[in-house]
This record gives C-alpha cells, structure tokens and sequence, in this order.
C-alpha cells in the first residue's frame, strides 16, 4: 500500500512540475522572401509571437542567419545547403515550403519548346540560387545554347516585361500575374515544372524553411508551434484565395491584390516536412550538386540537416 501511495504521490509531483514549467515565450526572429514563401506564412504575420522581416534578396537572408540576427528563415533550398555548409552544421531544415514556380514568358507567340530558346536573348533572376540552376540544368538536358542575362531583382524583370523592353524572360510567380496583368501582350509559354518532369525523376523542389541549430536546440517547443503555424497559415492561403491575397497585398508581399489572387493556385506553396522533406530534398541536391558542386556548397549536407519532429 506504501509502495502505491509513494507511486502516486511521485506522479502527482512530476505533473506539479510539468504544470509550473513556464511556457517558452521566446519571439524568432524570421526573414521571407517576397513571392510564394512570404505568401504563405502572412497569416503568421497577423500573430503576436514573430518578429518577420521582408526581402526580396536572399544575399539577406545568407546575411541576418549567418549574424545570428535571424532565427527562422524561407530560402531558396540550394542556398540553405551552401549556408549548412558555410556554418559547418549550423543550419537545419524544418520544411520544404515551395516547389516550382518557374515559367518561361514571352511577348509574342514563338516560344513552343525549350528548343525554341536557340539563339535568343533571355533574360531571367534568382542568379546563384535554385532558378539559376534549374535553368541551366533544363538548357544542358535540351542541348540548347540561349544567351541568360540576370537581373537582380523579380520586380525589374516584370518590369521590363511588362513594358516591353525584355521579349522573352525566366521568372517566377507571383511575379508573372502582376507582369501579365500590366501587358496584355504576355504570355506564359513554358511551365518550367513541367519541363523538369519530362527529363528528370526528383520533384522540383525550390524553397524552404530552416533555422539556426543553436535557436533550435534552446527553444525548440518554440520552432514545433512555427511549424504548426506554418502549416495552418499555408493551408488557408491555398484554400481561402481572395482573402489570401488581400491580407499578401496589405502587407507588401506582392503590390497587386488581383494578381496575388491570381498567382497563388500557380505558386506550389506547401508544407512538407520530416521523412518527405528529406526524402525529396536529398533528390534535389542530388541533381544539383551532379550539374555544379558549388550550387550546393560543394557537398551534400549530412543526415542532420533535416529536422525530424
């Protein structure tokens, strides 16, 4: 009879315990990239519990994790392997947030195939992040020769397409539905997604959120709330379209309302995580790092890179 009241009695003082554990309160700090990936979190950003800053230049986001002035971030997947290896391990994915959003765009009606590229001048963004080597992946597997030239940012190719001044561009949503929206002439001629799943067998995968290994090793009950947050906000950006976009315009992710609407069924926004997080990222850095060493920061990142709950 001892034996259980001293039992129980042990029970009741490890819920004690439990119950006056106060709860981690901890505000992560997350940088975005405008586009598909702050698009989906904007739901979040109504919340009290994150700090969120907007870029549109992933050199930022390399920046702020690599300071410590970010906790959280949404990047391009091939440039969160370069900072895993950067920071040797620091770094580790807790979701794929976007897969692919490329599209080739033209003024005019000649760009049918790849092949059609030949000889052209194409103008494109995202150099040195997952775009760059999806394009230059996709040209090898068609044998096609096109002259890229990079600009820096997605808002001054849709601008140049949208005035005419670029003919043929490589660029992303929701960049495209505000370009199409300002030009009439405009036309989305080839889904790159589509392109890579003729030639290759790996799911397209371009961006994703990971976070800094010691933020996540001191507050992780923390980073398990962002990842249900996450998927709750990203869930209701897909489902609830005009309400979505209205709230992505109001906080500056995307200028037009109209052409968030728009964009977000073509944005692949998605909230995967643990073994087919790892499963389809692995197949990805795979085919980059076979094409160039360095879009992945020259090696594949080891098994605890992925984060499993």
């Amino acid at each position: 009879m001892k034996k259980i009241v001293s039992f129980v009695l042990i029970l009741v003082m490890a819920f004690a315990v439990v119950a006056c554990t106060p709860a981690d309160t901890t505000k992560p700090n997350v940088i975005t990239l405008k586009g598909p990936t702050g698009m989906g979190m904007v739901y979040m950003m109504e919340l009290d519990t994150y700090n969120f800053t907007l870029t549109s230049m992933p050199e930022d986001i390399v920046g702020k994790l690599s300071s410590g002035e970010a906790d959280i971030a949404a990047m391009p997947i091939n440039l969160a392997s370069v900072l895993y290896n950067k920071l040797k391990g620091g770094l580790v994915m807790i979701a794929v947030n976007t897969l692919g959003v490329l599209s080739v765009v033209e003024n005019g009606n000649t760009i049918n195939s790849l092949a059609d590229l030949e000889g052209k001048k194409v103008y494109a963004t995202g150099k040195g992040s997952t775009p760059e080597y999806i394009i230059s992946y996709l040209l090898e597997q068609a044998g096609v020769n096109v002259d890229i030239e990079y600009v820096a940012e997605h808002a001054e190719l849709t601008a140049m397409l949208a005035s005419g001044n670029a003919e043929i561009g490589i660029m992303p949503e929701p960049n495209i539905s505000v370009a199409l929206s300002k030009n009439s002439d405009l036309r989305v001629a080839l889904s790159l997604t589509e392109q890579w799943e003729s030639v290759c067998d790996a799911t397209l995968v371009q961006g994703c959120i990971v976070v800094r290994r010691e933020f996540l090793e001191a507050h992780e009950s923390v980073v398990k709330q962002f990842l249900k947050d996450y998927a709750a906000s990203s869930a209701k950006v897909n489902k609830s379209h005009s309400t979505s976009a209205s709230m992505i315009a109001d906080k500056g992710i995307v200028a037009d309302k109209a052409a968030a609407e728009r964009a977000i069924p073509n944005c692949n926004i998605v909230s995967i995580m643990g073994e087919e997080m790892k499963e389809i990222s692995v197949a990805m850095f795979e085919v980059l790092i076979a094409q160039a060493p360095k879009s992945v920061g020259g090696s594949l990142p080891g098994d605890d890179f992925y984060y499993m709950p």
